[in-house]
């Protein structure tokens, strides 16, 4: 990737609310909102992450259906595997899949190569790598 991007502060916040400060909760919400619109972005590769960002989260929700983080962070291995089960596949396939399939179902590779003014093949390039990066993030607070 061109450029040094990183979500610590992020994955920061998704850790303390894990750990039990829900007056974090309100500001997650918020994060999740701007991400999706990407205004705030500085460039089309931390654009990309922030959408996936977002996606992640929710589609977490999505996959343990709650959205309580604390809970699911304490999640054990047969409750995990239990939700493999139902979504009929593990979290972090779920997570880079659904990040994959929503950029490219609602056009976004094309929207954020007109805005950057970057080709479409440098966006789909990153697509895998960015979203395996987000998910091991994701992942990583929630052990």
């Amino acid at each position: 990737m061109s450029s040094q991007i990183e979500f610590s502060s992020f994955f920061i916040l998704l850790n303390s609310i894990k750990e039990g400060d829900s007056e974090n909760i309100s500001s997650l919400e918020e994060k999740i909102e701007i991400f999706k619109k990407g205004d705030t972005a500085k460039s089309y590769l931390e654009e990309l992450g922030y959408l996936y960002l977002s996606i992640g989260v929710t589609e977490l929700f999505n996959f343990t259906s709650q959205k309580d983080l604390k809970s699911i962070g304490l999640l054990n291995p047969e409750e995990w595997e239990q939700l493999s089960v139902k979504n009929e596949e593990n979290l972090p396939v779920f997570l880079s899949e659904k990040m994959i399939q929503f950029v490219k179902d609602n056009n976004k590779i094309k929207e954020i190569s007109t805005k950057w003014n970057v080709r479409e093949g440098e966006i789909k390039k990153h697509l895998t790598k960015m979203a395996r990066y987000i998910t091991e993030g994701i992942l990583d607070v929630l052990e």
